[in-house]
């Protein structure tokens, strides 16, 4: 099986290295080749793997392990039909290899047949005790089949051969997070530190389950826990402060994000964090410093440009803020809620074109909200473009079409655009869907709400009501 690729280099491939930098011909064992080869494979050395493999075939011609290892670098480089080849010979001179198997799991795993994956990697269980990678590639093969319950089963075993295997411990986590099944991960994490009372990771895991169920003093105390089982975790430190924000501890959230940068090189995120509490509270210049010092220390962050817009934006400095949000689009284009942000700004500077492209850019990205709808609907009643925003909440109403608001805003601009039948039809539907937001269309339309016909409207609803 593969060694651990944080191993120092160990004398058969120091004996091997210094081979390659003479004339000389040394002669390996075997198991020394296979722990050459093992040793750059980790190390992601392919082509002195690949070295390693011809000179140990040289001397070893019949070394299945070796051939086996062959095949391997094949199927990682792709060399799929050549690796086939191979391992029909070897199947034919021993059957019962289970790295055969394995290997041709992989094959098939690469051209996307998981099923056939599957059933290879458990014939390969059949045939050995050694079945700690088998379980963790078959955990891998269902992920990849979207199989959750059956890779988390499968990652399930890996942990119970070896509690200190991490990483098939987050992918346990990961299947029943996908499950939304977080009760179920706070349940196998509490099992599992009975027995491992001092792992900082699961620690850190639980504390993030109780975080997602909004269960903030657990997820406190769990977060306490990591850091008392490894006081340099830096990712216990980091949740623990986003923990203490829900809870509106803030000095206390800046306290623990100072300590990541402490810890280790500061980072974007923390400084962000960190500002973003000051803000909270209203430490206004030390909130701007952080924002600066965010992006100062990733400018490709977006959220820390978006950040510097909020901050602007709730000071009504909207030319500063339209300057920084501009920064986030040019990062991340594609990001509906950057649009939408600009279009806000563009309408508060009055910008009333610029609004209706930008909200028009977060629609076609997918923005759907309902203050989306009825923002951009204003924006372009604004332009007097009476017709254009009916349209806008008439594709509003589409994906709400319990929500009276629409109706009497729609109400007001049929009005508006001396259709008055059609104004009737949208009060009334909105009268009997919420007779309690008349008061929205009373705000926004008061001439309309105080006419004659829309008293009797009201009143005739209100008697149907009783």
């Amino acid at each position: 099986m593969a060694l651990d690729p944080n191993e120092k280099p160990n004398q058969p491939v120091t004996k091997f290295e210094s081979m390659l930098k003479t004339d000389d011909v040394y002669f390996f064992d075997a198991e020394d080749f296979e722990d050459i080869i093992h040793h750059y494979l980790n190390s992601g050395k392919i082509s002195l793997a690949k070295k390693a493999i011809k000179i140990g075939l040289q001397q070893h011609p019949e070394s299945m392990e070796l051939k086996l290892l062959e095949v391997e670098v094949m199927v990682f480089e792709n060399n799929l039909e050549q690796a086939e080849k191979i391992l029909d010979r070897l199947q034919l001179l021993d059957g019962t290899n289970e790295e055969i198997y394995i290997q041709r799991a992989n094959i098939h795993s690469k051209k996307d047949n998981h099923e056939a994956a599957v059933a290879l990697l458990k014939k390969a269980l059949s045939l050995t005790e050694d079945s700690f990678d088998i379980y963790a590639l078959l955990g891998m093969e269902y992920l990849f089949m979207d199989d959750y319950e059956q890779a988390k089963v499968h990652f399930m075993k890996c942990v119970s051969f070896d509690e200190q295997d991490y990483s098939s411990l987050y992918n346990v986590i990961y299947c029943f997070e996908f499950l939304e099944d977080f009760e179920g991960a706070i349940a196998y994490l509490n099992e599992y530190l009975e027995r491992n009372p001092y792992c900082q990771v699961a620690w850190h895991q639980l504390g993030k389950q109780y975080f997602t169920l909004k269960m903030y003093e657990p997820a406190l105390a769990a977060f306490d826990f990591a850091i008392i089982s490894d006081d340099t975790f830096i990712g216990a430190y980091f949740e623990k402060g986003k923990v203490l924000e829900k809870l509106g501890r803030y000095n206390e959230a800046i306290e623990n994000y100072e300590t990541t940068i402490t810890i280790d090189d500061p980072t974007s995120h923390a400084y962000l964090r960190i500002g973003k509490c000051h803000e909270r509270l209203n430490n206004d210049d030390l909130a701007k410093f952080y924002f600066y010092q965010t992006v100062h220390e990733d400018p490709l962050l977006d959220k820390g440009w978006l950040a510097i817009t909020n901050f602007y934006f709730k000071k009504h400095k909207y030319d500063r803020a339209l300057y920084y949000i501009n920064k986030a689009i040019n990062i991340d284009g594609e990001n509906a809620k950057y649009w939408k942000k600009c279009a806000r700004i563009h309408a508060a500077l009055e910008h009333y074109d610029e609004a209706d492209f930008a909200f028009k850019q977060a629609v076609d990205l997918g923005n759907y909200e309902l203050d989306t709808w009825l923002n951009w609907a204003e924006v372009v009643t604004q332009n007097q473009e009476i017709e254009a925003a009916i349209e806008i909440l008439l594709q509003g109403l589409e994906f709400y079409p319990e929500e009276a608001v629409i109706l009497y805003k729609m109400a007001g601009l049929y009005l508006m655009a001396n259709d008055p039948v059609k104004a009737q039809y949208r009060f009334r539907k909105a009268l009997k869907k919420d007779i309690e937001m008349v008061e929205i269309f009373k705000e926004e339309f008061p001439s309309f709400y105080d006419s004659v016909w829309a008293r009797n409207i009201i009143e005739s609803v209100q008697k149907a009501s009783k």
